[in-house]
């Protein structure tokens, strides 16, 4: 089940990884649905915020792909060089991403219900991934660890957002009410199911055991 589970996000991070390469990279970003959405508000200026918009999907790209060979490295394999290598690339990517999808939260499709999810999920991507830094080079493995996996659950909201996207829309009946719903749903769920993960792998103190023939402390 865990194999299955990790072949899963290696999948719909490449799918979307590519998907996005080939929507942005080989076709005009105004092909896209979320472009054109946005070319549909009064007063929108495409640019400088499609420029912005592209820092923003290479660098999350980035850190999509790098994060599975990150996270599902075998525990009895030493991670060395390589994996130090891409936790810088990870790192830097995350920065560059959360940076300039502060900017963009402020010009989200559906206005600031939708731009306060996107921002919320920013701060909290960029925070995650700086206590998973200061964590590894304070020499706490552990912590960096469990830091770092917080953190690859809000760069998979990148994933979660597609897959949510269509159904609300067809729930709520249209794009802006689906907008704002997924601008929380693509990232909450996340957070919070791979904060159960991580506690349940977490051992739990045992209880003190006292001795009944010792004299209780004074």
């Amino acid at each position: 089940m865990k194999k299955w589970n990790h072949a899963l996000v290696f999948f719909l991070a490449f799918a979307i990884a590519g998907y996005a390469a080939v929507q942005y990279g080989l076709f005009k970003a105004s092909d896209a649905g979320l472009v054109a959405a946005k070319l549909q508000e009064p007063d929108f200026q495409l640019t400088p915020w499609v420029y912005v918009l592209y820092v923003h999907i290479i660098t999350a790209i980035m850190a999509l792909v790098i994060g599975p060979f990150q996270i599902f490295q075998r525990k009895s394999k030493p991670r060395g060089a390589l994996h130090k290598q891409l936790g810088y690339v990870y790192v830097l990517s995350i920065a560059l991403s959360g940076i300039v999808s502060i900017y963009l939260s402020f010009y989200a499709t559906g206005g600031w219900i939708s731009g306060l999810g996107f921002f919320t999920l920013d701060i909290l991507w960029l925070a995650t991934t700086w206590m998973g830094l200061r964590k590894i080079m304070a020499g706490d493995i552990k912590s960096h660890k469990e830091w770092m996996l917080r953190s690859y659950a809000l760069t998979f909201a990148g994933v979660t957002l597609r897959i949510w996207l269509a159904p609300l829309v067809m729930l709520f009946g249209e794009f802006e009410a689906g907008y704002h719903a997924v601008a929380w749903l693509c990232w909450v769920p996340n957070l919070i199911i791979m904060e159960a993960i991580i506690r349940r792998k977490t051992p739990r103190a045992p209880f003190p055991v006292h001795d009944s023939q010792s004299p209780p402390n004074l």
